[in-house]
Order: structure tokens, then C-alpha cells, then sequence
């Protein structure tokens, strides 16, 4: 795949179809390769203005999709382009549709041991074939030097080619930035995609999606936990989106992405 991407607040985004996505994952996957995949929605854009280690594992990372309508629209006014956006849940659903059919493992890391069941469940039901080697359920804490250990043993020895990461962001993200030369396989950060596909979260209708509202169905379903990120976030993201329609954010023209 040949690398175009965007400057979009602080970070830099891959203009992609879904298709070119997914066969370079699944062409990465089949030897197995180290390599990072970020799932980008405005939550994750707008936390690494002001953190330096998410900016740092975005841009480094071997793609760096545009998931949340307002990332794809901001793409496709800019360049007058209709770019796709390209999310975890989704993701995650087609390629182990793929990898099912091309006898390519998967595994999961993230979650916890009741929703991971429900989503093995939902999975081999779906995809006929589908090979989940392992699916690990980390203590919720910061992890120890042996624990980092074992578990990137445990990916390593299920031989997938693909291990979704479902951490949230940006723990995910610095997880995988940190463990990329450790494991072999595609580290791909999926965010809620887990309780979506198993079921434990309701995802928010089609339309919502389409409308870039899925944050708020996200906020209405879990307003504790959600209601801060949004607030901070979507504030920064919203203030950027007026600059652009004003023409004041000149300096994404003149930026080049790193090497």
C-alpha cells in the first residue's frame, strides 16, 4: 500500500479504502509481520495533541485509519476525495471473515474473561473455519516485566497473524507501540469493538453512525464514564473543524509526515 496521509490536529491520518486496509493487513498477516495498525476517531486525535506518546504511536504506526465521520469528512472536504471511515468494530468484522477464508489465526487481547467468551461464541458462529488461537484477558492495572512477558509468549506461540488489541484508547495504542518488536503478529487497537461484537454493549444504530453521532450514543449508554472525554475532546476537535472552515488551519498544507 502507498502511503498518503493527512494532517489532521496533531496527528497524521492515512487517506485508505477499506480494501487497500484489508489486504495489506491479511498480506502482513499471512508472514506474520510486526507491525501496528491505529484505529484514529476524534477521541484519539484530540488526546494526542497533548500527549506526546499517543502522537508518537499514531505516526509511527504502519497505518493509522480515519474512524469517526468527522475525521473522514474533514479528509474528504480537504481533498475533495469521498474517504471512507474505517472503524474498529467493523474492522474487526471483516477481517476475520478474511482470515477465516484464507486459513489465517486470529487472536484477542483486552477485555475481560466473560465478554471475550461471548465474543469467541459470536465469532465461530459467524465465520465457519474462523481459527481463534488465543484470547487474553490482562489485569486491569499496570502490568509487570514478567507479566509483559508471558503474555506477548502466549501471542507469539498461538501463531496468529492477527491480535486485536481492545485496551481503549490510548492504553491500547502505547501498548502496542511498546510491544510491536516483541510480538508476531498485526497488532490492530479496536477499542470497544469487543462489547459490540459480543453483544455486552449495543452499538448505536446505523444512522447515528453515518451521522458521526455515534460518540453520543456511546455518551448515552455509559454517561459516567463517557461524559468528560466527550466534553474535552469533541470541544477541541469542534474548535479545530471551525478553523478549518475558516481557513486558518494553513499549516497542515505545509507539514510532512514522518519517514
Amino acid at each position: 500500500m502507498t502511503r498518503n496521509r493527512e494532517y489532521v490536529l496533531s496527528s497524521w491520518i492515512d487517506r485508505v479504502s477499506w480494501s487497500e486496509v484489508t489486504e495489506t493487513i491479511l498480506n502482513w498477516a499471512k508472514r506474520r509481520e510486526h507491525r501496528i495498525v491505529c484505529i484514529c476517531n476524534v477521541h484519539s486525535v484530540a488526546t494526542a495533541r497533548s500527549d506526546a506518546s499517543l502522537r508518537n504511536a499514531i505516526d509511527t504506526a504502519d497505518i493509522a485509519t480515519p474512524d469517526g465521520m468527522p475525521i473522514a469528512w474533514l479528509i474528504s472536504r480537504r481533498l475533495g476525495i469521498e474517504q471512507a471511515r474505517v472503524n474498529g468494530p467493523d474492522l474487526t468484522l471483516r477481517l476475520c471473515g478474511d482470515a477465516a477464508d484464507r486459513g489465517i489465526a486470529v487472536a484477542f487481547y483486552g477485555s475481560d474473561p466473560p465478554t471475550l467468551s461471548r465474543l469467541r461464541a459470536v465469532l465461530a458462529a459467524k465465520f465457519s473455519g474462523l481459527q481463534i488461537a488465543t484470547a487474553i484477558s490482562p489485569p486491569f492495572r499496570a502490568l509487570t516485566e514478567a507479566e509483559i512477558t508471558n503474555f506477548t509468549r502466549q501471542l507469539n506461540d498461538s501463531q496468529a497473524g492477527i491480535i486485536f488489541v481492545g485496551l481503549g484508547c490510548p492504553k491500547q495504542e502505547l501498548w502496542m507501540a511498546e510491544n510491536k518488536d516483541r510480538v508476531s503478529g498485526v497488532l490492530i487497537g479496536v477499542g470497544a469493538a469487543f462489547d459490540y461484537i459480543a453483544g455486552t454493549v449495543k452499538r448505536p444504530p446505523l444512522w447515528m453512525q453515518r451521522a458521526g453521532l455515534e460518540w453520543l450514543g456511546r455518551l448515552v449508554a455509559e454517561p459516567r464514564r463517557l461524559w468528560k472525554r466527550y466534553l474535552v475532546t469533541n470541544t477541541i476537535f469542534i474548535g479545530y473543524i471551525i478553523r478549518e472552515l475558516l481557513g486558518l488551519n494553513r499549516h497542515h498544507s505545509q507539514c510532512r509526515p514522518p519517514e
